[in-house]
């Protein structure tokens, strides 16, 4: 008579292959780097502005003479509160870069920070947005002019001044797009939180 040994289920359990640990998405890398990122792109967009700066000879309407008359940032109010934007921007990039260092390193209160980042993200967003919007609305007069007004264009006599201000004002919509994508990271991780 053959014996037949009873398997243990405990044992087959035992023989089986590891099972895989649970799949976890850890957004604070990509975090990370988007704020980089934005620190990278206002610093640019800082920069570009605050050298826009040409001095060319023009003529003087009525008059046989020509002076010389400079085109710089600060004479556009616009140019100044963009230049205040994005170096707040700058800053906020690179503090919150260092806090979710702090996260990946100690993820206890991640969720905390996490909503922070999601509220000040949409606050520095909007304030980017506005500073680009009237910086490139003043950049565009500067461009095409408006005869409707009066007002020439400018940018056939000041072109390297014109090509900085529309490249600082460019960059300043990458970092509005790279506040977005913060922003939806934000809301995403802490969705992903919520118990289901």
């Amino acid at each position: 008579m053959a014996a037949t040994a009873k398997t243990d289920p405990e044992s087959i359990k035992s023989e089986e292959a590891p099972a895989a640990p649970p799949c976890r998405s850890n957004y604070s890398s990509v975090d990370v780097a988007l704020r980089g990122l934005l620190f990278a792109a206002s610093v640019t967009a800082v920069v570009l502005m605050v050298t826009a700066k040409q001095t060319e000879t023009v003529p003087v309407p009525g008059l046989p003479i020509r002076v010389p008359l400079e085109a710089k940032f600060s004479d556009s109010p616009a140019f100044i509160y963009f230049i205040s934007a994005l170096s707040v921007a700058g800053l906020y990039g690179i503090l919150t870069a260092l806090a979710s260092i702090s996260i990946i390193l100690k993820p206890a209160h991640a969720t905390r920070y996490l909503l922070h980042f999601a509220l000040w993200d949409v606050l520095v967003l909007g304030i980017v947005a506005s500073a680009t919007g009237a910086a490139g609305g003043v950049a565009y007069i500067g461009l095409k002019g408006n005869s409707h007004v009066g007002w020439g264009k400018v940018c056939n006599v000041y072109d390297k001044f014109c090509q900085h201000v529309g490249s600082s004002v460019a960059v300043a919509l990458f970092a509005s797009v790279l506040l977005v994508l913060l922003t939806m990271l934000s809301v995403f991780s802490i969705y992903r939180k919520i118990p289901k």
